[in-house]
């Protein structure tokens, strides 16, 4: 059973949406503005049932429990001059992901942090600034949401964001699969699973990202401080240890409907362990697995394709694609060297249900040899780690979820996820995991 349902989950529903309500009543007539107040709260109900776990590890997901995630988060944002944009985000988080947000490397819910726990606690998550500058020409409408001041920009741009935020404000996303609160519960649906992002526990860092468009045209770079440790709730300052990131995203027109391409990569910089390292010290000491002992100023690299497609006025479909550095232990992210996915995102429309939405995703993550002989040794990952692996095969999952909207303000999410192989061990599992989701906004 839920043992706690978060207070400041259901406060913060009714907040937002009575303060949708009002908005509502009196909608604004301009939509160009100096000073911006938006809100979210969401909670997150997700079980799992039985399934074959012959044993269990450290990090191993075990059957027959159901765990509670809320958050309630502010985006205030103020407009300090033409093209400058302040905003901060603080928030109230609380509650547990699947054993203790262990256990699968594509995991199941990524509104759930790897930091638990039982009451609410503050965060300030977002407080950055961003600056447009205009290179000239036609101007397009700029709808208000959270994190961005209604009013207009230039079409043809260049962006600058510094301070703290997430990688996936900038990078990686997609229109279909890249919110937790509204569309894909998954961590490998909603990001490339391969993408070692740069991230404390919480999922944000601190750094500078530079974004320029033209035309269809959009080319990214960003500069980003990694977590003090691996996996860490600390994060670096002054870049001692970095990530940098780079995108090149093309928009184009299919049969007259809009689609993506978008191209990745990244690079880490900081200490970290080869597996073999850290196994050959293991066996020449007679100890345990542990790759703290053999981290070393190193290089870990990557990339990443991301695509999305509108097939008809209310079908979508997306894809992604990605690998990286496989000897090196994953640093920030989750212990995935490879992925594939492939999904898509209807809307109600066609029966009489325009906002609602349902979706599909399939994913497969895979493990370098080296990661699957330290996995089999005993090592611990970022998430996965059973105490063994004798028999490893690649992470299957399968996602699907029906959103309903119950009016402008507040919809109530069914998701349903299969994953094979849970940790990439072929002796537990398969995983049918449940979740209701209640998400409110305005």
């Amino acid at each position: 059973m839920i043992k706690i349902v978060s207070r400041a989950a259901l406060c913060g529903l009714f907040v937002v949406a009575r303060a949708a309500s009002a908005q509502e009543a009196s909608p604004a007539s301009d939509l160009s503005q100096d000073f911006a107040i938006h809100g979210q709260a969401t909670f997150v109900a997700q079980g799992v049932g039985g399934f074959a776990s012959p044993y269990i590890g450290d990090n191993s997901l075990t059957p027959h429990q159901l765990k509670e995630t809320a958050d309630v988060t502010a985006f205030i944002g103020a407009r300090a001059w033409a093209g400058g944009e302040l905003w901060v985000n603080p928030e109230i988080d609380q509650g547990f992901g699947l054993s203790n947000t262990l256990g699968v490397a594509g995991f199941p819910s990524a509104e759930a942090y790897k930091v638990g726990k039982s009451e609410p606690y503050f965060r300030l998550q977002r407080a950055f600034f961003r600056q447009t500058f205009g290179l000239g020409g036609a101007r397009e409408a700029v709808a208000p949401l959270a994190n961005q001041l209604g009013g207009s920009r230039p079409v043809d741009r260049i962006v600058l964001t510094i301070g703290k935020f997430g990688v996936g404000d900038v990078f990686d996303t997609n229109p279909y699969a890249h919110d937790p609160r509204g569309d894909f519960l998954n961590w490998s649906v909603v990001d490339t699973g391969s993408f070692d992002y740069a991230a404390d526990a919480w999922g944000y860092t601190t750094g500078v990202a530079g974004e320029v468009y033209r035309g269809d045209w959009i080319v990214r770079a960003g500069l980003f401080n990694l977590s003090t440790i691996p996996n860490g709730e600390r994060l670096e300052h002054g870049f001692g240890q970095y990530q940098v990131d780079a995108e090149v995203e093309h928009r184009h027109q299919v049969a007259g409907r809009p689609g993506s391409v978008r191209f990745g990569v990244f690079r880490n910089r900081g200490n970290f362990s080869r597996f073999d390292d850290a196994l050959a010290y293991a066996a020449a000491t007679g100890g345990a697995v542990d790759p703290s002992v053999t981290r070393r100023r190193m290089t870990r690299i990557g990339g990443y394709m991301n695509m999305d497609q509108a097939v008809t006025d209310t079908l979508g479909l997306f894809a992604r694609v990605g690998v990286s550095d496989g000897s090196i232990e994953p640093y920030d992210f989750t212990d995935i060297d490879r992925t594939a996915q492939l999904g898509g995102s209807l809307s109600g429309k066609g029966w009489g249900r325009a906002q609602d939405r349902v979706g599909l995703a399939l994913v497969a993550n895979g493990i370098s040899a080296a990661h699957r002989r330290y996995l089999a040794a005993g090592g611990l990952g970022v998430l996965v780690g059973d105490g063994t692996l004798p028999h490893a095969g690649a992470e299957e999952i399968v996602e699907a979820y029906y959103d309903v909207s119950l009016f402008r303000a507040l919809a109530v999410t069914l998701d349903a996820q299969y994953v094979e192989n849970p940790g990439y061990n072929r002796d537990r599992g398969p995983a049918e995991i449940f979740a209701l989701r209640v998400h409110g906004a305005f």
